[in-house]
């Protein structure tokens, strides 16, 4: 099988090292050689933070290197825009539209960039951009956001919902696993 390439990108805090923990915990069960990579840059006062996940037969490296990702997991809609050029041509985004406002802007050095998603689009990238925040609130918690975009991110791989449950099962804490299983839910079936 060919090395698959999924970049998990946000800001810090959101939880995308428990995202990627959760896929794998996955991967690994369907026997795939795995490669994760942690960038935290400055993720404990904001900053932005990245998770590279590999798999397939043999997988050599962890990093992934521009145009190579088949998948960017974006926890933030900046975020998403920040890392597409390390996206495959026929590779996809898949964002939260949440907007979270950098250092520059909330120090009025900067503005937010507008229609974010649009643009990105409009560049011919693929953009499954969704409300995830509120899924997660929904579900019970705003925390549950990761868990949310792997529901989504799910529907793109042929993995059952079995598996994905399992995979949950065995990376959140028992007092969190129903709020987690409808978090997931929501992000596959919105």
């Amino acid at each position: 099988m060919e090395t698959k390439n999924i970049m998990i990108v946000g800001v810090g805090g959101q939880g995308s090292l428990l995202a990627s923990k959760l896929i794998g915990k996955l991967l690994l069960t369907k026997g795939y050689d795995i490669k994760v990579s942690e960038v935290h840059g400055m993720s404990q006062r904001g900053g932005s933070v990245v998770t590279y996940v590999r798999f397939g037969d043999k997988v050599y490296s962890p990093i992934i290197d521009k145009g190579e990702a088949d998948f960017i997991v974006s926890f933030e809609l900046l975020e998403a825009a920040r890392w597409t050029e390390y996206l495959k041509p026929d590779g996809k985004i898949i964002t939260n539209t949440q907007e979270i406002n950098p250092m520059p802007v909330i120090t009025g050095a900067a503005e937010y960039p507008a229609d974010l998603a649009e643009k990105i689009r409009s560049a011919g990238i693929e953009i499954d951009a969704f409300d995830a925040l509120s899924l997660a609130e929904k579900a019970g918690s705003s925390k549950a956001v990761n868990i949310v975009l792997m529901g989504r991110l799910s529907k793109y791989f042929d993995f059952t919902e079995e598996e994905w449950m399992k995979a949950i099962e065995d990376s959140v804490p028992q007092k969190f696993l129903e709020m987690n299983k409808k978090a997931f839910d929501l992000g596959k079936n919105a």
